[in-house]
């Protein structure tokens, strides 16, 4: 074993450590960077003026360079064997799959219908987590996900999200949940053996030459975006893309993951919070009451213990 290898082990042993309120502190760091993603994204295409493959795309590159810079300055060892395809499995869900699902989809849909994403993201990554990493969580944390992910749901209709008849828009954030899900899941496992930031890094650097050729093709026009548009834009690469990952995989890392991921219950409460202040949209008390049932269930959603 090398020195690079020993230093590696080092870094990863806390991550391993059985510690659910630290998996829980971890995930709402990441939650919290993470919920300015719908309304920024709208500010990016809707407001902004960026094209929405521009917007999806470009982030990730700005995303892969940071990484690029991080995996260099350390010297990161390379993943080995599956490794390499689980990272694969990591990039097609979130570096490529949710921020560019989203970004179409906020062209037409509002912030507050965006929030429908988050809602139904902690019952989903906690399926795909049961699936890929044999999780055994109790029946009441099902019923208490499923309680959460109705309640988040009717939250973000009541706030003007309702779906009405079925439109691309939806579909597309259908899409953008099962890719953010598999990726979260994925992410959160793989993170428990090469490291957290290392798991996004490497799946940014793996779908750099697609997202590269996608930000070329979506730019060949030229870009004329508003200062808001970049300055959200730059949000998106740099912490969305990135950095929210550092605090959000090493969370689900220390787990169990099928109580760290029922955190981004709160996610809508933030989402539509910065939606008000960046859009305008106001809140009322249906809000502040929908806000505080969402976050009463991931706090008992949170509180469950697998079964082993």
């Amino acid at each position: 074993m090398n020195r690079q290898d020993s230093a590696t082990l080092l870094e990863q042993r806390p991550i391993s450590s059985p510690s659910p309120s630290r998996g829980l502190v971890w995930g709402l760091v990441g939650v919290v960077a993470f919920s300015f993603s719908i309304p920024l994204t709208r500010v990016a295409v809707a407001d902004g003026g960026l094209p929405p493959l521009f917007a999806g795309a470009g982030r990730a590159v700005i995303a892969a360079a940071l990484a690029a810079i991080a995996l260099i300055a350390t010297r990161q060892a390379l993943p080995r064997g599956s490794q390499w395809l689980r990272v694969a499995v990591v990039a097609l869900g979130v570096v490529i799959g949710f921020p560019v699902f989203t970004s179409f989809a906020l062209t037409t849909a509002s912030a507050s219908h965006g929030a429908v994403v988050i809602a139904l993201l902690p019952a989903a990554t906690a399926v795909v987590a049961v699936w890929r990493g044999g999780d055994r969580p109790p029946l009441h944390f099902w019923v208490l996900a499923a309680a959460g992910a109705v309640a988040a749901m009717a939250f973000a209709v009541l706030q003007g999200g309702g779906f009405g008849s079925l439109r691309a828009s939806d579909l597309l954030l259908f899409g953008a949940v099962i890719a953010a899900a598999v990726g979260y899941a994925e992410g959160g496992l793989l993170s428990r053996q090469i490291g957290a930031w290392q798991t996004i890094s490497w799946a940014l650097i793996v779908a750099s030459p697609v997202m590269v050729v996608l930000t070329a093709v979506s730019a060949r026009n030229g870009l004329h975006a508003t200062t808001n548009g970049w300055l959200a834009f730059a949000y998106l690469g740099v912490i969305s893309m990135y950095l929210g990952f550092f605090a959000w995989y090493r969370g689900l890392a220390i787990g169990p993951m099928t109580t760290v991921s029922q955190v981004q219950l709160a996610q809508p409460v933030f989402g539509i919070a910065w939606a008000a202040l960046l859009l305008g949209e106001s809140i009322g008390w249906s809000t502040i009451l929908g806000g505080l049932a969402v976050i009463a269930f991931a706090a008992l959603a949170t509180r469950t213990r697998t079964r082993t």
